[in-house]
């Protein structure tokens, strides 16, 4: 499937879902979900989705927050490549002698 027919499919689900959650809502039938009014039953649905979402999402980052060793210190980081560039250096230097030494 195309990207613009997925797209045009969700704007129609999610139009159908705008106009029955209203309906629903705001001139329920008769019906009992649970023991309790459609309408009832929805705003309480509603409720607890987003208090899920959000709230799921909050224990995510604590959860990753507490799982995730802490980064270095930038002192340790510095060092690393100060070492790095000294290696490098000395990597350079050895390789003009070689150059040198194979010219002559």
């Amino acid at each position: 499937m195309n990207d613009k027919l997925i797209g045009s499919l969700l704007v129609v689900i999610s139009i159908v879902v705008i106009i029955a959650y209203g309906c629903l809502l705001f001139n329920p039938p008769n019906w009992h979900i649970m023991g309790m009014k459609v309408d009832e039953f929805l705003l309480k649905l509603t409720g607890f989705v987003a208090v899920l979402g959000v709230f799921g999402i909050l224990g995510w980052i604590g959860y990753t927050l507490a799982t995730t060793p802490p980064p270095k210190p930038i002192e340790e980081i510095e060092k690393e490549l100060e070492e790095e560039l000294k290696k490098l250096e000395q990597e350079l230097k050895e390789e003009k002698k070689e150059e040198g030494e194979g010219k002559e």
